[in-house]
């Protein structure tokens, strides 16, 4: 037997040409394409249209995959959803991870690691990878002294108000803190778990089951 793949991509020769790829890929076979996150919502009124693996580009008209990943999530959380854009900016993958996706590949990524992340998102539930850009993820497998750390309950804190859209401003409204004292804390967790930016954080947060997306 082998998973069901779903693809979501507007693209007609794209999304054709990754059918193509996931079909030759031993563990997997492609159940059909839909064009956007409506298309795939109505697919799944019939359970014989319901996969394994859903691979989900993000900019699509009607409903974009920011959307259909929050919507499968809440409706068939069994699905996991891998996502394949060419969005790199932290805003984007912030908000991809925060919707439930199990992992995030960019389109010029090789066939190779396609089909590693689809079987490590359906058998382990997630994929993350270096090749996202190490600019914006930062280190993503947490070292040894990175597990060693202990956080102090505020900083805990401040970790999942970070997890979500909330700007540091509003961070520090809600903790009842100053601006410029989040901002230290958030320094300061940079330093502790050698992070560069906020993506690598929620990351961190989310292997540490600090955060359950």
């Amino acid at each position: 037997m082998k998973y069901t793949v779903v693809i979501v991509e507007d693209h007609i020769l794209l999304s054709q040409a990754l059918s193509g790829l996931v079909n030759g890929f031993s563990k997997f076979k492609v159940l059909y394409i839909c064009k956007n996150g409506k298309e795939l919502l109505t697919r799944f009124k019939d359970a014989k249209n319901i996969p394994d693996v859903v691979l989900m580009d993000i900019n699509m008209p009607i409903m974009n995959g920011i959307e259909t990943t929050e919507a499968l999530k809440k409706e068939y959380p069994k699905v996991k959803v891998l996502a394949l854009s060419v969005e790199e900016d932290e805003h984007t993958i912030l908000k991809m991870l925060r919707a439930g996706a199990k992992g995030y590949l960019l389109k010029d990524t090789e066939k190779s690691i396609l089909e590693n992340a689809l079987v490590q998102v359906q058998e382990t539930g997630f994929y993350h990878t270096e090749n996202v850009t190490s600019l914006l993820l930062g280190s993503l497998e947490p070292k040894k002294e990175e597990k060693k750390v202990l956080l102090k309950e505020r900083e805990i804190e401040f970790i999942k108000h970070a997890c979500t859209e909330k700007t540091y401003k509003e961070i520090a409204k809600d903790m009842c803190l100053s601006p410029k004292t989040v901002e230290g804390y958030r320094d300061s967790i940079f330093e502790k778990l050698n992070l560069k930016n906020r993506t690598g954080l929620v990351i961190y947060a989310i292997k540490s089951k600090l955060f359950i997306p």
